[in-house]
């Protein structure tokens, strides 16, 4: 790290739990109203889950990867507050976002950095086109304040959205979006309600931002601001957090007891937010801007998350295969699923890291981009290959995970010394060591937990449809074009109005390509993360 740079005030996970307590939001979970979010066991592992991401940063192997210098400031911070200066930024964000991920299944906290940086490079949009300063100041200021706080935050962005064939406002009920209800010299008041909110219980704030690109008739829900937790006239019904205090029949969760994820439906009714919270507040036209940018991040972090999850499998189907006695070096049948397991897992991880070697930097904010159509096709490949790494780590496992006793009867003096004898395959593994894995792949897997694993996967961050439509979009079909054209000496048909090659993008090997001049590269991976 830079021991010149001074360093923004970084909780630890304990700082953090007890920031919550100071907090008083409305909370209900399962019909019943929380006291103390930061007391409430069914929200613990969320909470712990977030904890994390502040404990990392004060971690001396972790540190170097969990915090970033943050230019404009000076400061360093932690990086899932960070905005990207470099593509070296986009890998150790990704880096960051997978070593997270390996340890809580799913960090949640990383949302916010994806936020920050889309909604930094929409104002600056805005500001340009304006002539001015005032939207890139006001957002400057707030990032300012989320830094040195070191918040976490949640990104109320999917509205309920209501008739999904009507635009927002063609809504019988305008409360299905989020919208702007009145305007003053302080600030504005906002009402409706977002559906799906991650973490919504357990963080400080709320980045409110627009669910779609909107037009002149939307004005009013062309919205992005800033509000507490806690403000007054927001509700939150949340989900419980992973399974705590869970005893289904096959034994307590061995993973989602201790880390889990909440959602929320955040319910905004006349809300108020001052005018230095808003960032967004009619301007439609930079609707669609929020939106795509922040989707372009959160699909580049998510490749990174969802490989952390698969370096859970990864690692408990090889200890399954040893605890069953099998050799995947000399079974093939056990070797070809587990490299098909590794092969899924780094794939798309691979379009990540070329995603963040081919970022570029957005010509208004300085900010560093993933590259769109690499971010959008790991993320495609994660949503739809998820079932597979469930299938496979099934395979390499097999069917104990499922068909295991329940716990009880480790401690049974009628049957549990039986099945410690019958129940055990490597002599050189114990009973208990065997069943501890199975059990942990069928909390990832075969679970509730593990059904929810697989539908954040496939929808998460954008369904496989806006994926494809954003990937054909971002194309540069136009070059292959060209390429096949010209190979057939037939001329290349130069009219920028043909449709087939309207996309088109510079030489990847270039100044205006990957290789950006002065950016720095990424920092050395800690001993605990991956070998």
């Amino acid at each position: 790290m830079n021991a010149s740079a001074s360093t923004a005030h970084l909780m630890t996970g304990q700082d953090y739990r007890e920031s919550l307590r100071r907090s008083k939001p409305t909370v209900y979970v399962d019909g019943r109203l929380v006291e103390s979010v930061a007391d409430e066991p069914t929200l613990q592992p969320g909470i712990n889950a977030l904890a994390v991401s502040y404990d990392f940063a004060h971690d001396p192997a972790r540190a170097p990867l969990m915090t970033a210098l943050q230019s404009s400031s000076g400061k360093r911070v932690n990086r899932m507050l960070h905005i990207n200066e470099s593509a070296g930024d986009l890998l150790n964000k990704l880096e960051a976002v997978r070593i997270l991920c390996q340890e809580t299944g799913c960090a949640q906290r990383y949302l916010a950095h994806d936020a920050l940086n889309g909604i930094g490079q929409a104002v600056a949009r805005l500001d340009d086109a304006r002539g001015s300063t005032e939207a890139r100041a006001r957002f400057a200021a707030y990032l300012q304040h989320v830094q040195d706080a070191d918040l976490s935050l949640g990104i109320a962005m999917t509205d309920a959205k209501g008739e999904r064939s009507k635009r927002p406002a063609q809504q019988a009920n305008p409360d299905v979006y989020v919208h702007i209800v009145e305007r003053n010299a302080k600030g504005i008041v906002i009402t409706g309600t977002k559906a799906i909110v991650t973490g919504a219980p357990y963080v400080h704030e709320f980045l409110v931002m627009p669910s779609r690109n909107m037009q002149a008739a939307d004005a009013d829900f062309a919205l992005c601001c800033a509000v507490p937790v806690d403000a007054p006239g927001i509700t939150i019904v949340s989900r419980p957090a992973g399974r705590p205090g869970e005893k289904p029949e096959h034994g307590a969760p061995l993973f989602s007891r201790r880390y889990g994820q909440a959602t929320g439906v955040v319910i905004f009714d006349k809300v108020f937010v001052p005018w230095e919270r808003v960032f967004l507040a009619g301007e439609w036209a930079f609707s669609g801007d929020v939106t795509y940018n922040y989707a372009t991040h959160h699909r580049h972090s998510c490749i990174g998350a969802r490989a952390g999850f698969g370096d859970l499998l990864i690692g408990a189907g090889a200890l399954m295969c040893e605890a069953n006695g099998l050799d995947p070096d000399h079974k093939a049948n056990l070797r070809d699923p587990m490299v098909e397991l590794i092969k899924i897992t780094e794939g798309f991880y691979a379009c990540g890291v070329a995603a963040s070697v081919y970022g570029a930097r957005d010509p208004h904010s300085g900010s560093f981009m993933p590259e769109p159509v690499f971010s959008n096709i790991g993320k495609l490949l994660l949503s739809t290959q998820i079932y597979d790494m469930h299938r496979l780590a099934h395979e390499v496992s097999g069917g104990l995970i499922v068909a295991l006793p329940g716990p009880d009867e480790d401690h049974n003096p009628a049957t549990a010394a039986t099945l410690a004898e019958v129940l055990r395959a490597n002599p050189d593994v114990p009973y208990d060591k065997r069943i501890e894995a199975a059990r942990f792949i069928e909390d990832l897997t075969a679970s509730y937990q593990g059904g929810w694993y697989s539908l954040i996967s496939l929808h998460g961050g954008g369904s496989p449809a806006a994926l494809k439509q954003e990937i054909w979009r971002n194309y540069p079909l136009g070059n292959k074009v060209e390429l096949v054209e010209r190979l057939l000496e037939r001329g290349v048909l130069a009219d920028p109005a043909r449709p087939l090659t309207r996309n088109k993008q510079p030489g990847r090997c270039c100044d205006a390509g990957c290789s950006q001049p002065g950016q720095p590269i990424m920092v050395p991976l800690p001993t605990p993360g991956r070998d």
